[in-house]
């Protein structure tokens, strides 16, 4: 998301973090597949990892989950009147079926992290252009 808010220029007007619903992580950059699965496309993957924080709920427009299972769990911990915050990623692709989960590609492979890095760039697209809509951006 960061890269495509960059290539827009609107780095200004939308802020990007990411975190997790646990935090085995904490602390750690991404892993050297995500970030070499980055590289190969142009896309800087970086940051550390940090665990979601009740903050985030009133901070963000958007609290977004990839899987079913952290959709869950966002739920669980966002307080019910900022609920409507939480989605799936994939529920911006507009390509993508409705509640469909990102796979966790920790367990396979280097192609997974390119199958996800496509997933992800789609999705966010999409949510772009919904950002863009709702808040009048160019």
């Amino acid at each position: 998301m960061r890269y495509l808010v960059a290539e827009a220029g609107l780095e200004h007007a939308i802020e990007v973090d990411s975190a997790g619903t646990a935090g085995y992580h904490s602390g750690e950059p991404p892993d050297a597949r995500a970030r070499a699965a980055g590289r190969r496309r142009g896309i800087q993957i970086g940051g550390r990892a940090r665990r979601v924080e009740p903050r985030d709920f009133e901070t963000f427009d958007y609290v977004l989950a990839m899987d079913t299972s952290n959709f869950e769990d966002l739920l669980a911990m966002a307080p019910a009147a900022l609920q409507r915050k939480v989605s799936l990623l994939r529920d911006f692709d507009p390509a993508s079926p409705r509640s469909s989960s990102v796979p966790d590609p920790y367990y396979g492979g280097d192609d997974g992290f390119d199958e996800v890095l496509d997933q992800c760039v789609a999705a966010c697209a999409g949510l772009l252009t919904q950002i863009r809509r709702e808040h009048a951006l160019p």
